[in-house]
């Protein structure tokens, strides 16, 4: 019996079924209803495939194991994985190939400790593993992380000669590397006759995953075929361990005319994290320019990526133009999430909380990184009542589980408005140990409000939890300073050189017609320090006649103040700021990036050259946005 599918996209119980309604007398083996369950496997025709199945069973007829693995299948691939489990285990003497269809069905819906339950009661019975047995039950070894059982599960398919079969070797590679075995799939890969590509893949993505980005580039290059998710792994993997300048490197080959392979959807997803981590946001517009052009633009994946890479980059009406072009029934928890992060992070916590709440009108339920983005937000904006009552509901109202993070939130939250005690008071209550981003808060809120005594407390704390952070020590060093208590600056000092404690130097960046300049505090490497400083020594006169006051608190406190005010106007963010102004036409938006806070004197004083250069200036350090203009800041000097 022979049934064509070919000439109709959606095959009716007509064309399919008819044969078994036309008349109860005519005897039909088992075999044949076989052939239309196999017929409507991955067909989505779950509804007739259950007709199917009710008329078998009216008829009296008993299914064999090859009819139950074909039903498994249909089931499966229907969606109906309980039926396919029912009828797996209520078939008396199960042959290969049914457990091979329900170890199939079991690993595609992740159900891994079921097909690794079912894969030891097919080797119990004596049944032997074949090429296509391993590779579901291996995916379901590496979901588990189970790697012992991983390695019986490579002996067995050596026993049984499959070891190097091309398809089995590849997912024994895969495994391994899953599991952070990485020394285990290297050996496996060299040892193995016949590679395909998806094994050079697997191997590149271990490779990556464990930061091992040499031994990656170097199988890369060495790769006979690559196909789009070599290219894909590898700059995903540049991007995930920092290498920003080496994903983008690579996607702009990908660009070349003489390319073979050219960036899918996927591509572009895996490129955008390296333009907001370098705030490239020229080199992001030319992407979702080339993204619009090529379709790539229109999965909703992408669009909250181009979301979020925006947002990242500076620039929140590209990030919010870029959410609301995604369809509303297709915004899930990941876009508003990305939304309300975007908001929070440029201080702009209502615009937060209103998001927030259109997503609860909308029906998708919020999870622990929605109130991490919601309660910064507030602590950015000195959202405090109401920062604490999400706080309060994140339990009892949306049964979301209060984290380490959530609680650092409130920290900050509480610090910022100089309630310290409370914040002081909530760390001691924690259901949990306090981490280092809570006591860190509460330190920042100690300098902020200038209480030595809440500051010297939690620094203590940071010292056992992240002895190697030397900002903890600056931090406290300098309140010492500022107080006088020279002595306890002497001890800093020392244990921070008995610890080999190495102060994290300050740079930052800005992107000049698609190039990133960076610049250290105090450099004279740029072929342009000349023009930089003459710039910067011009700069204090025009704005202290503008009223600004040097805040040299924020500067060594054993020099003499001419000096202090010197260390001041060589911050990174200054020298950055100026060579900007000399390489641009007036008017032009100023996009600094800085791996630390920015410190309260360059704030102040990037107010004023905003006001005195007419200039847009937006400075993005390691907290939040700051967005100058006409010498005042977004944060309205609360950060």
């Amino acid at each position: 019996m022979k049934w064509d599918l070919q000439s109709s996209p959606k095959p009716t119980m007509s064309t399919l079924l008819e044969p078994f309604l036309r008349s109860s007398q005519v005897p039909i083996q088992p075999s044949s209803y076989a052939a239309v369950f196999q017929a409507f496997t991955g067909k989505s025709l779950l509804k007739q495939g259950q007709q199917l199945h009710s008329h078998l069973l009216l008829r009296g007829l008993r299914g064999t194991s090859f009819l139950a693995a074909k039903m498994v299948a249909m089931y499966a691939s229907s969606g109906d994985i309980t039926s396919a489990s029912r009828i797996f285990h209520s078939t008396p003497n199960p042959s290969p190939l049914l457990f091979n269809s329900i170890i199939r069905a079991f690993s595609l819906y992740r159900y891994s400790e079921e097909t690794l339950q079912v894969y030891v009661r097919m080797c119990t019975l004596g049944f032997r593993g074949d090429y296509f047995t391993y590779p579901f039950v291996l995916k379901s070894v590496a979901d588990l992380c189970f790697v012992r059982f991983g390695k019986c599960t490579h002996g067995l398919s050596m026993k049984h000669g499959l070891a190097f079969d091309m398809y089995v070797g590849t997912s024994l590679i895969d495994m391994y590397v899953k599991c952070g075995e990485c020394g285990d799939a290297r050996r496996l890969f060299d040892e193995m006759p016949v590679r395909d590509v998806a094994s050079w893949n697997a191997l590149i993505s271990g490779y990556m995953r464990d930061g091992a980005v040499d031994l990656a580039k170097e199988l890369f290059d060495k790769m006979p075929l690559k196909n789009i998710v070599s290219w894909t792994s590898m700059i995903s993997g540049y991007t995930q361990n920092g290498l920003a300048s080496e994903a983008l490197e690579l996607f702009d080959e990908m660009l070349k005319e003489d390319s073979e392979v050219k960036p899918n959807w996927v591509t572009i997803m895996s490129v955008l994290p390296a333009c907001g981590h370098s705030s490239a946001l020229e080199r992001g517009r030319r992407i979702h320019g080339f993204a619009q052009e090529k379709g790539l633009d229109s999965h909703p994946s992408v669009q909250t990526a181009f979301v979020g890479m925006y947002a990242k980059c500076g620039s929140l009406v590209d990030a919010r133009w870029c959410f609301d072009r995604i369809k509303p029934n297709l915004r899930n928890l990941v876009a508003w999430n990305t939304m309300i992060t975007a908001y929070a992070s440029h201080g702009l916590g209502m615009e937060a909380v209103r998001t927030f709440e259109q997503m609860i009108q909308a029906g998708v339920h919020p999870d622990g990184i929605t109130f991490t983005g919601l309660l910064s937000g507030c602590n950015h904006s000195g959202l405090v009542d109401i920062g604490l009552r999400y706080f309060e509901s994140m339990s009892s109202v949306y049964s979301v589980e209060k984290k380490h993070e959530h609680y650092a939130c409130v920290v900050d939250l509480l610090g910022r408005a100089g309630r310290l005690v409370e914040a002081y008071e909530l760390i001691s209550q924690m259901p949990m140990q306090a981490g280092a981003s809570a006591w860190g808060s509460l330190l920042a809120a100690g300098r902020c409000h200038r209480n030595l005594e809440i500051a010297e407390l939690a620094a203590k704390k940071l010292f056992i939890l992240e002895p190697e952070n030397s900002g903890n020590y600056v931090i406290l060093s300098n309140m010492y300073a500022e107080a006088g208590m020279w002595e306890e600056v002497n001890h800093l000092r020392a244990l921070l050189k008995s610890q080999n404690v190495k102060k994290n130097p300050g740079c930052s960046w800005i992107e000049i017609k698609g190039k990133a300049h960076l610049f250290l505090g105090g450099d004279a490497s740029h072929p342009q320090t000349k023009q930089i400083y003459l710039l910067l020594e011009e700069l204090p006169e025009k704005m202290k006649a503008a009223g600004y006051v040097p805040d040299t608190s924020f500067a060594l406190h054993d020099v003499s103040e001419e000096e202090k005010e010197y260390s001041l106007t060589t911050h990174s963010e200054k020298l950055a700021i100026a060579f900007g102004l000399l390489n641009t036409s007036p008017g032009t938006v100023l996009r600094v990036t800085k791996n630390l806070r920015i410190c309260g004197d360059c704030h102040t004083a990037i107010k004023f050259i905003s006001k005195i250069y007419d200039r847009e200036i937006v400075v993005r350090d390691v907290n939040r946005f700051h967005h100058f203009k006409e010498g005042s800041c977004s944060c309205g000097d609360y950060w």
